[in-house]
């Protein structure tokens, strides 16, 4: 039996509704419309199957399958709601209020039982940010943050705690999915000169100090995102210092490695997302325009899209398209590429847009432009990865639009198709975007345009090693290849020849002596390196010494004089092109 076609809920000022998606785009009659704008927030269950919605005075629940109510509740402020992933609970949240006495307020954090309609528990959760409960993917495991102690409970029985993961100010923490054994990452920040560091965690083993499977330290760090893959065996931390104006990307396995992605281009880090293969993740990184990078789990680059207009990565559900959008303050510019083949498919532009998502079939896209990031011009596309617009709905000038959402299916539902590179056949017209032309001041408007950019963009390029020598080097890497074999064999000749009045005879190809720095590479982000890691074998020098004398270094110093052997051979390296 084939899968029924994921519906779209569309929630705005002209009130909430359902969507049947392609290819029909008509109004579904699973969800009677709700008209007002007194509807704050809904949601669907994991798997599609259950639909919630408060609309100001009660919280529903309806079985999307047999289109009935199944239970109301009385929760005119309900702001947020989350199933959890069976459907066996109903988690829903309202602003935390004290009385004008001060005393203390009602708790405002229920969670009710989906099949029965009672309420299993009540907290108090004072902060709206990471309000919900995680559970495990079997819900065997429940875990919320509670004053800097991370409480578990089992079975979803919340009425006893069965374990606490205790640290000094627990800012946040990730629930592995997968089956058991579970692995908890909690990050603690910095206080006090002491380095902000995350850790990883088999529950329940959580006493001693050797019970972390793995810790990672981070010094200026005021702010860490963690993403585990789907297999739960490695954890990526984006780790962002506003303050310093540094981001970094660290690697953790819960077999307690840990490494720091490198990244080639300097500035902020956009977006980090993994694949559903859990094989690889991408990377969208630099000053504008904005680097894009697969990785593997050996954190080395197995492709690089160059450069271009873009700060967002988003998966397709089976993994084998990859979509790079520029949006926000970006003109909305994707590139959808073949991450198997690395081939580009379409290019399309959705402009104003503050939302994307893949739709669970693999092959539609939405985008929408919402309200109250941008209140004109709202509205939604559905495309074809291929670059066709199948769909599209404006909202009136007078109204506006606030959430748009795809209804989930589980994973293996949708069965991933062939990829296509021919552009899909639709009615909608695609609009091309009009291209503003650059000011020409008087005396150069009778001339001929020259081609010039700020920026030297850099084209794809696939970054795996070559298997064997049956392939060619290209010219480029040929060229690059003779420039270090002839500076390697330059050196070679200086050490053995040190008559001073024979001066060395220079390489055929290497470059000429007039540059100011030591450093000839020919490439300025090998310069840079190289500069940086002399500057760190400078610092050591000076902590050996400082030790020498008697003085007490600190941990992260003695950790520094551990790595100079790693940073002598990276250097060596660096300097004869390896």
């Amino acid at each position: 039996m084939a899968p029924s076609t994921p519906l779209l809920t569309v929630r705005g000022s002209e009130g909430l509704y359902m969507v049947n998606g392609p290819p029909h785009f008509t109004e579904s009659t699973v969800f009677p419309r709700e008209s007002g704008k007194n509807c704050k927030v809904c949601i669907f269950s994991k798997d599609g199957t259950l639909f919630a919605w408060g609309n100001g005075e009660k919280v529903n629940i309806i079985s999307v399958t047999n289109k009935g109510l199944l239970h109301s509740f009385d929760l005119l402020k309900a702001v947020c709601l989350e199933f959890s992933p069976k459907n066996t609970v109903l988690a829903t949240w309202q602003p935390y209020t004290t009385s004008k006495d001060g005393t203390a307020g009602i708790p405002n954090l229920q969670l009710y039982d989906v099949k029965t309609g009672t309420c299993l528990k009540s907290f108090i959760q004072k902060k709206m940010q990471n309000w919900c409960p995680s559970w495990s993917e079997d819900e065997t495991l429940c875990a919320r943050n509670v004053n800097n102690e991370v409480h578990f409970f089992e079975n979803n029985n919340f009425n006893t705690i069965a374990n606490k993961l205790h640290l000094q100010k627990i800012n946040d923490f990730v629930l592995s999915p997968g089956p058991q054994p579970y692995k908890v990452a909690v990050y603690v920040p910095g206080s006090k000169g002491a380095p902000s560091f995350v850790r990883l965690y088999q529950y329940p083993n959580f006493a001693g100090p050797h019970a972390a499977l793995a810790n990672k330290s981070f010094f200026k760090a005021d702010k860490v995102t963690m993403l585990w893959n789907k297999k739960a065996s490695t954890d990526v931390d984006k780790t962002g210092a506003s303050y310093y104006g540094e981001q970094t990307l660290h690697y953790i396995a819960t077999n307690g490695e840990s490494a720091v992605v490198q990244l080639p281009k300097n500035g902020p880090i956009y977006d980090v997302v993994w694949n559903s293969s859990s094989t690889e993740f991408c990377a969208v990184y630099g000053f504008m325009p904005a680097k894009a990078t697969i990785f593997n789990l050996k954190c080395d680059p197995v492709f690089d899209f160059g450069t271009g207009p873009r700060n967002a990565a988003y998966y397709s559900p089976h993994g084998h398209i990859l979509v790079l959008a520029g949006f926000g303050n970006l003109r909305g510019q994707m590139e959808v590429w073949d991450v198997k083949n690395y081939k580009l498919i379409s290019k399309p532009v959705a402009s104003d847009s503050t939302y994307f998502a893949w739709c669970p079939d693999g092959e539609h896209i939405l985008t929408a432009t919402c309200a109250p990031r941008l209140r004109v011009n709202n509205g939604y596309k559905i495309w074809h990865y291929t670059g066709s617009i199948l769909h599209k709905y404006d909202v009136p000038s007078n109204a506006e639009l606030w959430q748009v959402s795809w209804q989930p299916f589980l994973d293996g539902i949708f069965p991933a198709k062939t990829i296509t590179y021919q552009a899909v056949p639709s009615e909608v017209p695609n609009e091309e975007p009009k291209v503003a032309t650059a000011y020409r001041p008087p005396a150069l408007r009778n001339k001929p345009i020259t081609n010039s950019k700020l920026h030297e963009e850099e084209p794809p390029q696939n970054m795996k090693p070559q298997s064997g020598n049956d392939k060619p080097l290209s010219k480029t890497a040929l060229k690059n290849q003779r420039k270090h074999e002839a500076k390697k064999a330059a050196k070679q000749e200086a050490r053995s020849d040190k008559s001073p009045d024979l001066a060395p005879t220079p390489a055929p190809q290497s470059t000429p002596r007039n540059t100011v720095s030591q450093s000839i590479s020919g490439d300025p982000e090998i310069d840079k390196k190289i500069k940086n890691l002399k500057k760190k074998l400078k610092a050591i020098e000076q902590l050996k010494e400082q030790a020498a004398t008697g003085k007490q270094l600190e941990k992260n110093q003695l950790e520094k004089i551990q790595k100079e052997t790693a940073l002598l051979q990276e250097l060596e390296d660096l300097e004869l092109g390896i």
